[in-house]
């Protein structure tokens, strides 16, 4: 009798949160789109995501994944005001960001052969080895733009919405 009690008691909860998460208009969620590309021998990791952003007319855009490997890398590393290069082969861990054709902020970790692993400010510079596979998402909902807004010496991330205006 317990066992019939409750699974009537998990039934009735379970109807009551998909009916709640119905009452939702999925109209008003906001659009995003996917975008997956891949880059090839030779391409400079920054340039290449760059310029398909522009030429996709992304105004406001982040990283999801990128994955792949490089032969020469350029970045800076925190608070220093040069970029550090190296050449041999490593793998890229990690790449994340916000993108627009407004201007990108992006970052990555490398490791090399052993495992040790560096990251930073992702500059131009950074070659492909074998591949780099990158998905991109992005909403038409929002507009990123850098400015100096007076809190650092930096052009930041400013965020609007204009579609609320």
């Amino acid at each position: 009798m317990a066992y019939f009690i409750n699974k009537q008691w998990l039934l009735l909860f379970w109807s009551i949160f998909l009916a709640a998460c119905s009452i939702k208009n999925i109209n008003n969620m906001p659009s995003i789109q996917t975008h997956a590309f891949r880059l090839k021998p030779g391409d400079d990791l920054k340039k290449s995501i760059q310029d398909f952003v522009n030429a996709h007319h992304i105004t406001a855009g982040w990283i999801v994944t990128g994955v792949g490997s490089l032969t020469d890398y350029q970045i800076r590393f925190a608070n220093q005001p040069n970029g550090a290069a190296g050449s041999g082969h490593y793998e890229i861990v990690s790449l994340t960001g916000t993108l627009s054709k407004n201007g990108s902020h992006l970052h990555i970790s490398l490791s090399d052969s052993t495992g040790k692993t560096i990251g930073g400010h992702l500059m131009e510079g950074n070659k492909v080895y074998t591949t780099a596979e990158i998905v991109i998402q992005s909403s038409d909902e929002l507009l990123f733009t850098r400015e100096k807004d007076g809190s650092t010496p930096w052009e930041e991330l400013q965020i609007s919405y204009p579609s609320k205006k």
